[in-house]
């Protein structure tokens, strides 16, 4: 996926100080469906272009379905090259302050309207691009690419090669793209929580209240779910009809993954235990927690994605850490369904939303490595409660939750294998749920604390 930022603002390179990334320099970034590359293929002073290219892991773009063990759509797919919401993430990723309108060294140039121009030469288009982006201001065109061009009779595809031509500000421009993206492709690559309201309203200050079409933007950003789109029009409408004075905001409630983290953590600490095990760590948002804690003189993250490890690394910044800091982390790329003699001897490991990302004939093997060879005294596995997806309006009667799991279970699916692998490795077991609870589905997130 490709996405450049022209100007001919001159200096036309001060948009490198705009982006916060040198025309001189070949940057690469870890995102979550892969690499992101920042570079300039021109950079005088008349002309200057940026260009983002999007480099898609493609094991990470599976989309098995429920009940489903192969399909060919998981390896065969328009994501490794068709602009969408996964080139969006990695805008926000890698020009976040750009999008915020922070420049240290050009404050004045990033509040100041440039000309620019915006290409993404493969877009998924469900619609008009011209009556999203012309009301912002935009010169648009918005090219069909052929089916194939040895058959013009085939017509054209989906797809277009989109051009964008205007005089505004950088962040306003980088805003405008990051949300219409997914609303012109009409998918979003992950799973969409409460939090994407304020994503999109904190992207559309200034333009979103008085688009046109905010209604069908705000539908298909929010992956047409009925309770956030509301949620976010009244708040957009609040915004356009409130006076200039801003009242305090109200505190934003904690999200699932926060209360989730937080279960985690109060768990590990009641289990006494000083050395932890993060099994299927991802990009490390928990081994975060538990550095800042000193009561862990022993942490280790394992995962079988590298690109995830390198993730995780850079947001731990292992390379800046003072040593005895650097000394107490580590991170190990490994196979949970392999016994791998590394993961022994730690007091606590955690499988904090891991197991539903494994296909349900390798549980076995994964419970053997890690409750029967690693052995630790205190495993803490989360997992979701498919019980609860009722109440998720976007969430279509039998889909999972995100794309990459294997299955989701309920209550009594979770104790009868909580309780089978606790008898198998003699250990006991305590279920708990985690999140708000409803009277008939439970909690959102279910978790077990299985100790020696």
């Amino acid at each position: 996926m490709l996405l450049t930022v022209t100007t001919t603002h001159r200096p036309a390179t001060d948009l490198g100080y705009l982006l916060v990334k040198h025309p001189d320099r070949l940057q690469t970034f870890g995102v979550s469906a892969g690499r992101a590359h920042v570079f300039y293929p021109e950079a005088s002073e008349e002309r200057c272009t940026a260009a983002l290219l999007l480099e898609i892991d493609a094991a990470q773009l599976r989309t098995r379905q429920h009940g489903e063990t192969f399909t060919l759509h998981q390896h065969v797919n328009d994501r490794p090259y068709a602009a969408s919401s996964l080139l969006s993430a990695a805008l926000g990723r890698v020009w976040r302050s750009a999008l915020r309108g922070d420049s240290r060294d050009r404050p004045e140039l990033a509040a100041t309207p440039i000309p620019l121009e915006l290409r993404i030469p493969a877009l998924r288009c469900k619609g008009s691009a011209e009556e999203l982006f012309a009301p912002l201001g935009w010169a648009v065109e918005a090219t069909p690419i052929a089916l194939d061009a040895q058959h013009p009779e085939w017509g054209p595809s989906r797809y277009v090669d989109l051009r964008l031509t205007g005089t505004l500000r950088l962040a306003d421009a980088l805003n405008q793209v990051y949300v219409l993206l997914p609303v012109l492709d009409d998918a979003k690559h992950y799973w969409v929580s409460p939090d994407e309201v304020e994503k999109l309203l904190r992207a559309g200050t200034g333009w979103l209240a008085g688009h046109p079409r905010k209604a069908h933007i705000a539908k298909r950003y929010l992956a047409h779910r009925a309770s956030l789109t509301s949620a976010a029009l009244a708040r957009l409408c609040d915004d356009s009809e409130t006076s200039e004075l801003p009242e305090e905001p109200a505190p934003r409630p904690e999200s699932l993954h926060q209360l989730r983290r937080a279960a985690v953590l109060r768990a590990l600490a009641e289990s006494g235990a000083t050395r932890v095990l993060d099994l299927g760590c991802g990009p490390g948002a928990l081994l975060g927690e538990l550095v800042r804690d000193r009561r862990y003189t022993e942490i280790v993250g394992a995962d079988v994605s590298a690109v995830a490890l390198e993730m995780a690394a850079r947001r731990l910044h292992l390379d800046r850490l003072p040593e005895r800091q650097r000394a107490r982390l580590r991170l190990l790329q490994t196979a949970l369904t392999y016994r791998d003699d590394r993961l022994k001897g730690f007091d606590a490991a955690v499988l904090m939303e891991v197991i539903e990302h494994v296909d349900p004939p390798r549980l076995p093997a994964l419970a053997a490595s890690v409750f029967g060879h690693a052995a630790p005294a205190t495993v803490v596995v989360t997992t979701p409660n498919v019980e609860y997806n009722a109440l998720y309006p976007g969430l279509a009667h039998g889909h999972l939750r995100h794309a990459d799991h294997r299955f989701e279970w309920d209550r009594a699916q979770f104790g009868a294998w909580c309780d089978e692998v606790a008898a198998r490795y003699g250990y006991t077991v305590t279920r708990s749920g985690i999140g708000p609870e409803d009277t008939g589905a439970g909690t959102p997130t279910q978790m077990a604390v299985f100790s020696k």
